[in-house]
């Protein structure tokens, strides 16, 4: 609707005292003095009870006090007055939609507008209620109209980007946003919608700057403060965004989805016990609420809080059955606690989590859900997620094969040479290729489910991937050899994942390993980020080979001639563990669910070692260890 209501202005057709007094009225109303125009509208009314100007300007000074019901009160009698007052239909829909909403409201915008069908101001409000109810194609007729009437009417250019914003229009909401804002600098609320577009064309400077203009104007809208806040957690800016929420709940101590979202930007800074408090101050207002169990749960289990953990998920998959979020935390918590039979059952939720980025692909051919026989049958099977989950998991063409199934797999470009002779593949094919004719389907990470794969049981005949000779012959012939034992190394992976900052060591906190002597040292980061380089330099041992590495077959080739491969968790080491070359794997405190807690030794790739943070976030105290004990590895014969 309007910024404010508005009021008629036209003749008075009483006596001169009772005109006298409105215009009084009217004057302080214009000049804010609320309390004196109230007073001489009650004058004019106690001496004509039905004086329509006095009835509206009074209504339209309860509503501006927020007293809408008062407010109506007072414009039905106005309206009873005179029936055919266009401003007082539309006052009288704002006090409507104030104690009712929009579908209450309606019918008085649209009397206004058989009246008055060429009002801009009545055009606009009727666009935004028609906004409100969902109507969003008819909302931007009224709006375009009430635009072509008055070209410069900035509470309809904001509307109108409203509007566009709900048709996910997002350039052209900016576009009128704009419009807007150059006709009225000093509206926080475009400025504020204009941010939330930008942020949804992925322009988060952008974004950030337009949310700043905004509280600029109005420092203490905490609608403005939580979108931004939320969009710099969305950019992983935890720092940045915790006192934006602390200011956030400075002014509304009860605003739960800042203390959410608090609790959310906590839990990745591993802040665990403050996540959790902020949490359970969400909890005392929102028992019961689904998304914020699940995450408490998150924070729980990476503190070690198992069972309770596991209390928070099932009660929030109680509360909100279905819920693909919690199932599918709840099933990484059960894997990596070793619980494979309910583990794997909630992991096949990931495909419907709002966020997924594995959602199944669909085929003419059927599903197969590990009871259909495939004897005689050719099975697909497709990769959905990382390279290291693929190679962990490609595995598992060979029990299908024992089940008498000739198999097709699908993997990433980069591997596609590598796992060329996968034990149980009669097929590997790229992601482009059209698949040679099959009867049924299965996504890979679905396979140990279908399987009922358990601990005890997961595939493990190593090595399932080799190196071709070819490219070791090349390879060999390219590494400096002076005698000293050679390490692979590699500390960081893919920084699009969503726990990269914790999950890759990086090469500034990995570097001491790189000083033992005694060794030659051999860089398989494929990817360096800033600052590597210069590292890199400063040890003369170390020979970086990622520039040279075109693909996987060429990082298996470098492996086949190392005598240890030490690494953070990434793809390489799953291709390690693969081919049963001996790898160290540095693990942050919480490790992903696939290496388990408490052990040193992995049931998926027997030929790996893992070396756990001590306490959450100490990478120092582990690459101490590290360094350590690979002191006593260059001394073995």
């Amino acid at each position: 609707m309007a910024n404010a209501p508005f009021i008629a202005r036209g003749g008075l057709n009483f006596g001169a005292n009772i005109a006298q007094t409105f215009k009084r009225a009217a004057l302080a109303f214009q000049a804010g003095n609320l309390a004196q125009a109230t007073s001489c509208c009650r004058l004019v009314l106690a001496a004509r009870k039905d004086q329509f100007d006095a009835l509206h300007l009074l209504g339209v000074i309860e509503l501006q006090q927020g007293r809408p019901a008062e407010a109506l009160h007072l414009l039905k009698k106005a309206l009873k007055a005179n029936p055919r007052a266009p401003t007082v239909h539309l006052n009288y829909a704002l006090a409507i939609n104030a104690l009712k909403g929009p579908a209450a409201a309606l019918p008085s915008i649209e009397k206004a507008l058989s009246l008055a069908p060429n009002d801009a101001l009545a055009l606009n409000n009727h666009g935004h209620a028609l906004w409100r109810l969902g109507r969003n194609e008819e909302a931007l007729a009224s709006l375009d109209k009430a635009i072509a009437i008055a070209p410069s009417y900035a509470d309809a250019f904001c509307n109108r980007g409203n509007v566009l914003c709900a048709l996910k229009r997002f350039a052209d909401a900016v576009i009128s946003f704009d419009r807007a804002l150059a006709t009225n600098p000093k509206d926080a609320m475009a400025w504020h919608n204009r941010g939330n577009a930008l942020w949804e064309l992925k322009k988060p400077d952008e974004a950030l700057f337009s949310y700043d203009r905004s509280l600029a104007l109005n420092p203490h809208d905490v609608l403005v403060l939580m979108d931004r806040a939320r969009m710099l957690f969305k950019l992983e800016r935890y720092e940045e965004a915790l006192p934006a929420l602390d200011e956030v709940l400075r002014l509304s101590p009860d605003f739960q989805a800042a203390l959410n979202v608090r609790g959310n930007t906590l839990w990745r800074l591993k802040r665990l016990d403050e996540a959790i408090a902020s949490y359970d101050r969400f909890m005392a207002i929102a028992p019961d609420d689904p998304e914020l169990l699940m995450n408490r749960a998150n924070a729980l289990g990476e503190a070690g809080r198992f069972d309770e953990a596991l209390a928070g998920f099932d009660r929030s998959i109680a509360l909100k059955p279905g819920y693909p979020e919690a199932h599918w935390n709840r099933g990484l918590l059960r894997l990596r606690l070793g619980d494979f039979h309910g583990g794997w059952s909630d992991y096949e939720w990931r495909g419907r989590k709002d966020d997924s980025q594995g959602r199944e692909r669909a085929f003419r051919q059927p599903r197969w859900h590990g009871a259909e026989p495939l004897t005689g049958k050719t099975i697909l099977v497709h990769p959905e997620q990382g390279l290291g989950d693929t190679i962990q998991f490609a595995r598992f063409a060979a029990p299908l094969a024992e089940r008498g199934a000739r198999v097709i797999v699908q993997v990433q470009e980069s591997l596609k040479d590598l796992l060329s002779e996968l034990p149980g593949a009669s097929d590997v094919i790229g992601p482009a290729q059209e698949p040679p004719p099959f009867d049924c389907h299965c996504p890979l990470l679905s396979l140990p489910f279908e399987l009922d794969t358990r601990l005890e049981t997961i595939p493990n005949s190593i090595p399932y991937v080799t190196a071709t000779p070819e490219r070791v012959a090349k390879w060999k012939a390219r590494l400096p050899d002076n005698g000293l034992k050679r390490i692979g190394v590699a500390w960081a992976g893919s920084p699009t994942f969503v726990d990269d900052h914790n999950r890759s060591i990086g090469l500034p906190r990995f570097a001491p390993l790189l000083s033992v002597p005694g060794l030659q040292f051999f860089s398989i980061q494929k990817v360096l980020r800033p600052g590597d380089q210069d590292i890199l330099a400063a040890h003369p041992s170390v020979t970086h080979l990622g520039d040279d590495i075109e693909d996987f077959g060429d990082t298996a080739a470098i492996m086949a001639s190392m005598d240890l491969i030490v690494s953070s968790d990434t793809s390489v080491v799953h291709l390690a563990g693969a081919m049963g070359r001996p790898v160290w794997i540095l693990l942050q405190h919480a490790a992903d669910w696939r290496w388990l807690i408490d052990i040193e030794t992995s049931p998926w790739y027997p030929s790996a070692r893992l070396l756990r943070q001590p306490r959450l976030g100490d990478w120092e105290s582990l690459v101490r260890r590290a360094t350590d004990e690979l002191g006593r590895f260059a001394q073995r014969s």
